[in-house]
């Protein structure tokens, strides 16, 4: 059909297909646009749960990464992290040079820098994680690498924080390891 109606009468059968064309790309970002902001609003109490951003294996950020939603890294990142509530998660790829800050940490790659989690950090057994750690739980698998120093603190921080008041708020050194060694 378009070869014969396009080399004989070419304004009326473009007219025909110019609404098919512009309905079917328009139909596409439409459905993207929409579904991702209308899920995004009924979802956002559940964003811990079941949605995540994702930095790529190829993509790199250098600087500060904030946000309301859980975040996958699969690619590199330096400077620091601050997803308060969700969750970080360092993929095998994924190589971090800053410092975190989350509700929860899982590290599969590298992470270079300190973790602050309101609830956990876990270490899978191809992780490797060099900083101190200040959170309410920690999991270190058999296989995976860890150098610093750990602060557990319970949810409710302020009781637990006075006690060792100058070692505490200083972010944990190895000097602390050493002497609990």
């Amino acid at each position: 059909m378009w070869k014969p109606n396009t080399p004989g009468t070419g304004n009326a059968n473009p007219n025909t297909p110019e609404p098919i064309r512009p309905s079917v790309p328009s139909a596409s970002p439409a459905s993207f646009e929409q579904p991702s902001t209308r899920t995004a609003t009924p979802q956002a109490p559940a964003a811990a749960s079941g949605e995540q951003a994702t930095i790529g294996k190829s993509l790199m950020i250098k600087g500060e990464v904030t946000g309301s939603e859980s975040l996958y890294i699969d690619g590199r990142i330096e400077g620091t992290i601050n997803l308060p509530g969700n969750r970080v998660t360092v993929g095998r790829n994924g190589q971090v040079a800053a410092n975190i800050s989350a509700r929860e940490v899982v590290v599969l790659g590298k992470v270079r820098g300190n973790c602050q989690a309101s609830d956990r950090i876990d270490i899978r057994s191809e992780g490797s994680l060099t900083g101190d750690v200040i959170a309410a739980r920690i999991s270190i698998e058999d296989g995976a690498f860890f150098k610093g120093g750990i602060d557990i603190r319970k949810p409710g921080g302020a009781s637990e924080a006075p006690k060792p008041a100058g070692q505490s708020q200083q972010t944990l050194e190895p000097v602390a390891v050493e002497s609990a060694s």
